[in-house]
């Protein structure tokens, strides 16, 4: 079966490099999913989850922004930030959130709504991608509707 080359960078590092069956990204207009022989197009990407699926086995990661390019055999994210779901500070993430949440909440003096409102999503999707890690290692709650 034919396979696409994943590459994912950001200006400090890359953070993945290697083969896929299966790329889903968060595009502007929407989630894109890219399969080999894909025709080629280049896109902005929105904060969220980049999802790399190589021979049954899911990799999940967090970007904040940044471009997707493909190519018939080929998948490279230039992001903003990216994040590893294993490297994923979840306590960290979870003080981002409440601080933003605090910061939208006061809505005064020097908050810049915008800012503070990017740094909530940021901040929820980072913690999204490491429960998503957890819950595909300890696979679905036996209450769950999850395959």
């Amino acid at each position: 079966m034919a396979k696409l080359q994943v590459e994912l960078v950001t200006a400090e590092e890359r953070v993945i490099s290697g083969e896929a069956d299966f790329v889903k990204a968060p595009g502007l207009g929407g989630e894109l999913g890219v399969l080999p022989r894909h025709i080629p197009l280049m896109t902005p990407l929105r904060t969220g989850e980049v999802m790399i699926r190589n021979d049954g086995k899911e990799e999940y990661l967090f970007v904040a922004g940044g471009f997707l390019q493909v190519l018939p055999d080929k998948v490279v994210i230039l992001a903003d930030a990216a994040e590893r779901a294993e490297d994923i500070d979840e306590s960290r993430a979870e003080e981002a959130r409440r601080q933003a949440q605090q910061a939208l909440e006061q809505r005064g003096g020097d908050v810049d709504t915008a800012e503070a409102a990017a740094a909530l999503e940021r901040a929820l999707f980072r913690i999204r991608v490491a429960e998503l890690r957890k819950r595909r290692r300890t696979g679905p709650r036996p209450d769950s509707n999850e395959p």
